[in-house]
C-alpha cells in the first residue's frame, strides 16, 4: 500500500480511498496517479467490495488540483508521453462499481476532474471547486472541458472554465456539479450511509445501472434505449434477480450474490 493513498475496507463491502497529502493539500502526482491506478484495477477484482469512497486527509482539501511543480519544467512532448501513458478518470469512470466524492475542502483543477469521473458526488458545505486552470495559461487536460458541460451546461461550463472562478458548495449543487451539501461534522457519515445503501444492492444491477446511464451521454436516445433493454433483459437471467422479486414477495430483506 502506497503512503500517499490509504485505504480501508468498512461494513465489508465499502472501501474508502483517502488521498494523503495533507501537506499538499492532496495534490494529484505521479506516484498518487500511480496508486489509484493500482488501487482500481485490485477493487475491481474484489467480490467483496461494491463501492467506493474516494477522499483527501485532513479538512482543508478533497484535492486541489494537480501538484503544478510538476509542470514547472515538462516539455510538450513529455507532457503529451505522461497523458498517453494512463487516464485515471477514464478508468474511474469505467471502473464496474459504484464510486462517490467525499469532497471535504478544495476541489479544484485535476481534483474537480476527478470528482467528475465519479458517479455521486457528496460536499461539505466549506468546498470549493473550481477549473482555474486558465490562470496557468492552460486549459482543463482530465476531461474537465467534456465532462463539465455535460453535468452543468455549456454556459456554466463556460463560465468556470474561461474565468477560472471558485464557487462554493451551495453553488455547486444548484448547477449540478455535486449532488448533496452537507455541515462538514455530518459528511462522513452522511456520505457512508449512503454508500452502505447503494452496497446492499446487486452488484450486477449496480453495474448495468452504471453502464447504462454513462451510456446517456455518449449514444443517441434510441440507441441508449435499445442498450438499457438489453441490460433489462440480461439481468432476467442472474439469482439476483430471482433472490430480489422472491424477497420483495416474501417480505424480508433480499441477500444479493452478485450471480
Amino acid at each position: 500500500m502506497s503512503d500517499v493513498l490509504l485505504i480501508d475496507k468498512l461494513d465489508g463491502r465499502i472501501a474508502l480511498l483517502t488521498v494523503n497529502r495533507p501537506e499538499k493539500m492532496n495534490a494529484l502526482n505521479s506516484e498518487v496517479r500511480k496508486a489509484l491506478f493500482a488501487a482500481f484495477r485490485e477493487l475491481a477484482a474484489d467480490d467483496e467490495v461494491r463501492a467506493v469512497v474516494i477522499t483527501g486527509a485532513g479538512e482543508k482539501a478533497f484535492i486541489a488540483g494537480a501538484d503544478i511543480a510538476e509542470f514547472k519544467d515538462a516539455r510538450a512532448v513529455e507532457q503529451y508521453r505522461a497523458m498517453q501513458a494512463g487516464d485515471i478518470y477514464s478508468l474511474m469512470e469505467a471502473f464496474p462499481k459504484p464510486i462517490i466524492a467525499m469532497i471535504n475542502g478544495f476541489c479544484l483543477g485535476g481534483g474537480c476532474e476527478l470528482a467528475m469521473a465519479c458517479d455521486i458526488r457528496i460536499a461539505s458545505e466549506k468546498a470549493k471547486l473550481g477549473q482555474p486552470e486558465v490562470n496557468l495559461g492552460i486549459i482543463p487536460g482530465g476531461g474537465g472541458t467534456q465532462r463539465l458541460p455535460r453535468l452543468v451546461g455549456e454556459g456554466q461550463a463556460n463560465r468556470l472554465i474561461m474565468s477560472g472562478a471558485l464557487i462554493g458548495a451551495e453553488e455547486a449543487a444548484r448547477i449540478g456539479l455535486v449532488e448533496q451539501v452537507f455541515a462538514p461534522d455530518e459528511l462522513r457519515e452522511a456520505t457512508l450511509e449512503l454508500a452502505r445503501q447503494i452496497a446492499s444492492r446487486s452488484p450486477i444491477a449496480l453495474q448495468a445501472a452504471k453502464e447504462t446511464v454513462l451510456a446517456a451521454r455518449r449514444m443517441p436516445l434510441d440507441e441508449g434505449l435499445k442498450f438499457e433493454r438489453a441490460w433489462f433483459g440480461l439481468l432476467f437471467s442472474t439469482d439476483d434477480k430471482n433472490e430480489g422479486v422472491g424477497a420483495f414477495l416474501e417480505k424480508r430483506p433480499p441477500d444479493f450474490k452478485g450471480s
